[in-house]
């Protein structure tokens, strides 16, 4: 009895430090996704549920982010007629806050579809709103996939982007039928090296929305996703008067 008893001992001991150097591990490697899971352990402090943000912040600053992301869930709200996802928010006013949590140097970033970091320049409500619906686009989907480039441009759509989109009418500022990056990794690429393709995607997202139902055919268009359906090809067809971009 002695030597089972020690021998489940010392198993539980060897379990505890995998699992304690696994957290390590993800705390140093994954500085993003720790962060997200105990933004306090970053220095991060509670504003209000679900909102995070560095400590010893003067009150105008305080009501800035909350004004910020009040505005940034409305869009998303307004757009998809409520909300599926619910996904923390962690915003910093110092450069030296985002790269403590991860953050490199774009604005904003979804992280794991849970959670939301926000850089000192992505604190507004354009940059807020766009990584919120990545987040509510995927809680919508229930594991179904779209094309990377329909995930950004409709995240560009919801999030009202006056750098790629016209504010009326035909909303495309770049118009182009050329095929867009598919996966993450290529959209990645290819957007490092040409950020015209925001205004690409959101123009063949923003089309399709103008001849099928606008927000009311995107949302049924995710919900036929999420059950099960095929992407369509969804390409439109350059509006009268206007010839693709090269």
């Amino acid at each position: 009895m002695r030597r089972r008893k020690g021998k489940r001992w010392w198993i539980a001991g060897a379990v505890i430090g995998v699992l304690t150097a696994a957290v390590v591990v993800t705390a140093i490697a994954f500085p993003s996704v720790a962060a997200t899971v105990c933004p306090g352990c970053y220095g991060l402090e509670r504003l209000r549920p679900g909102v995070y943000a560095e400590p010893g912040l003067p009150q105008d600053r305080r009501r800035r982010v909350s004004e910020v992301v009040e505005q940034a869930n409305k869009r998303v709200s307004d757009f998809f007629g409520g909300r599926k996802s619910s996904p923390d928010l962690l915003v910093c006013l110092s450069d030296d806050c985002y790269r403590r949590i991860g953050g490199g140097g774009e604005r904003g970033i979804a992280v794991l579809n849970r959670s939301v970091m926000l850089s000192p320049r992505g604190v507004d409500p354009v940059i807020a709103s766009h990584e919120l619906t990545h987040v509510e686009l995927h809680a919508r989907l229930n594991g179904a996939e779209v094309p990377q480039w329909f995930d950004e441009g409709l995240a560009v759509l919801v999030s009202d982007d006056p750098r790629y989109l016209a504010p009326a009418g035909d909303r495309c500022l770049l118009d182009s039928r050329q095929p867009l990056p598919v996966t993450l990794g290529e959209w990645l690429r290819a957007a490092s090296a040409d950020p015209r393709l925001y205004a690409k995607a959101a123009c063949q997202v923003s089309r399709w929305a103008g001849t099928n139902g606008g927000k009311e055919g995107l949302r049924t268009l995710v919900e036929r996703l999420s059950a099960g359906q095929p992407f369509p090809d969804i390409l439109p067809m350059p509006a009268a008067g206007r010839s693709p971009s090269p």
